[in-house]
């Protein structure tokens, strides 16, 4: 089949790649604009773009799809279907209407739940147990569009989000691959989403991954270091440096106010709401490396008792 494929970061990539061993004709890649990264601030092509020009195939990376230039290159291409992994832009009607299949996109949850930019983040952050990825024929509004087929799987007790977008990168292509093939073949039906379990993963600020030991239990604080790796990456304020959190586990439970270290030493433990607590494993104190956290304190104590 004569596609399109639309998709941005290093999560999109093994769905082009899938698309291409599958033997369908990938006439044009769109992508994000490439951006400056690091430090110095080295304008880089994202991955999708990188994997494109690779096998040859054509890129585009208009800044926006709303003036008519690229629904104007698509008519010129005829795809047949266009395929979305991540790409990061809502499409406009005009966009949407021109393949003869439509616009199929993968999605990172179990539709309706977790709609918009975040979901394998939020997912991690709101201790789900289990998540997937949606196919579904696009329309005009964020993830709204009929589903056409769900792979799922269980979250695991200590993974991580880079661990799960690794995962779901796999899956993504898999069911896209097997999705584009029985849209082909008639062999799919699609379905509205239901109006009941619809939740939203919002773009991740830097901000929210601060942590709050009042406001959560240690659970809660947890799946936060989990869900926010390995970015923004949790993080607390100690003596106004910033103290970046990579892992933690449950501790024992205590009866120290919220926020209170309660251990400091070969451990950092720390209180948490609903007298839980927990400890901090490893972590980054601000201008230094990861470290574990009984390293950390060696050289930057923090004394029993402190209130963080």
């Amino acid at each position: 089949m004569k596609l399109v494929f639309m998709g941005t970061p290093a999560y999109s990539v093994k769905t082009l790649e899938a698309l291409i061993e599958a033997g369908h004709e990938i006439a044009a890649v769109f992508a994000q604009p490439d951006k400056p990264v690091g430090r110095k601030h080295l304008i880089t092509p994202p991955p999708v773009k990188v994997c494109a020009l690779q096998h040859g195939i054509p890129v585009y990376q208009p800044v926006t799809l709303k003036n008519g230039e690229a629904a104007e290159i698509l008519r010129e291409i005829a795809p047949e279907m266009i395929v979305v992994t991540a790409y990061g832009k809502l499409l406009p009607k005009e966009v949407l209407e021109l393949p003869r299949y439509g616009c199929v996109n993968g999605h990172a949850s179990l539709l309706p739940a977790y709609r918009g930019a975040s979901p394998i983040q939020w997912c991690i952050v709101n201790g789900e147990q289990k998540t997937g990825v949606t196919t579904m024929l696009m329309d005009e509004g964020m993830d709204t569009g009929d589903i056409l087929e769900t792979t799922e799987t269980p979250i695991g007790e200590n993974e991580t989000a880079d661990e799960l977008f690794e995962r779901l990168s796999v899956i993504s292509a898999e069911l896209t691959v097997k999705t584009v093939a029985d849209l082909a073949a008639g062999t799919v039906c699609p379905k509205k989403q239901p109006a009941e379990g619809v939740s939203y993963a919002p773009i991740i600020q830097k901000e929210m991954a601060l942590l709050d030991f009042s406001a959560w239990d240690a659970e809660e604080i947890r799946n936060r270091v989990r869900g926010f790796y390995s970015w923004p990456i949790a993080y607390f304020f100690f003596e106004g440096k910033r103290v970046k959190v990579l892992s933690a586990r449950l501790a024992e439970n205590t009866a120290a106010p919220a926020g209170t270290v309660t251990e400091s030493g070969d451990r950092l433990i720390i209180a948490c709401k609903g007298g839980t607590a927990v400890e901090l494993q490893t972590v980054q104190p601000e201008g230094s490396k990861p470290m574990s956290a009984k390293q950390m304190l060696c050289g930057r104590p923090i004394p029993v008792g402190t209130v963080i």
